[in-house]
């Protein structure tokens, strides 16, 4: 399995327009942040994990020929924004298969009427496969059981996803221990730590470190990060041994 860090910035990405903070102002590619997503990758399949506004740039930075399906974590903006830019997929590969909370599908259904609504179509639009995921209810691609991993950013549900000993979490800020017991034996994980300060809807980074801890994963990288966390390269070098910042284009060979 391979995965490719298509984006690790925070909802604003890295640099922010028009900010003079030292950590905008860096000429350190590993401090330059899409909107976070990754894209997995095992024998021909090929899953992206959220779809935001930087869809598109990510894609062709990451030279991806074809996509399988798109699960997304949940409905915000920096995850969603960019699904109309599936359309160069679904005009060579058909309908693109999606997957979803059955709230997130609806809140899609609103924004990309056109995409998801067959009564609103029009030509040149692409079209989707709508996949319900249902907390507790593992589901298959390519081979693989997909385990759909509950939690909330603030108030609002998010599902993180195993496969199999690699797991990707975002936008989190409470896992109970029934989430927690889905996340043992990993040799990947990827966890959301926005900065250092806490933040009412995302792990900060001592938050991030005591999941880290409770679960002793072979890996951490963290993702979703804050200019605020501070340059990539003090920050890494501050963390434990194999706990890691993720970088956009970072990719891992499990």
């Amino acid at each position: 399995m391979k995965i490719t860090f298509l984006g690790t910035g925070t909802s604003q990405g890295i640099p922010i327009i028009g900010s003079q903070h030292p950590v905008c102002l860096s000429d350190d590619f590993r401090d330059k942040r899409l909107r976070v997503s990754v894209l997995v990758e095992w024998e021909q399949f090929s899953y992206v994990i959220d779809c935001g506004p930087d869809f598109r740039q990510q894609m062709l930075r990451s030279d991806c020929q074809s996509i399988d399906g798109i699960l997304f974590t949940h409905e915000h903006a920096d995850h969603t924004a960019g699904l109309d830019d599936i359309r160069p997929f679904f005009f060579r590969q058909g309908d693109i298969p999606i997957y979803a909370h059955q709230r997130v599908l609806d809140n899609l259904s609103k924004r990309f009427d056109y995409i998801l609504l067959n009564d609103v179509k029009y030509p040149g639009a692409p079209s989707v496969i709508q996949n319900e995921v249902v907390e507790n209810q593992n589901f298959e691609l390519g081979g693989l059981s997909v385990v759909p991993i509950n939690g909330y950013h603030n108030r609002l549900q998010v599902f993180g996803y195993r496969f199999d000993k690699f797991a990707y979490l975002t936008d989190m800020k409470t896992l109970d221990a029934h989430a927690l017991n889905k996340l043992k034996d990993l040799d990947v994980l990827v966890i959301n730590a926005l900065r250092h300060e806490p933040h009412h809807s995302h792990f900060n980074i001592e938050e991030a470190l005591d999941i880290v801890s409770k679960l002793s994963p072979k890996k951490t990288y963290f993702t979703h990060i804050s200019h605020h966390l501070g340059f990539h390269k003090e920050v890494e070098a501050s963390l434990p041994n194999s706990v890691f910042l993720a970088y956009d284009t970072l990719t891992i060979d499990l």
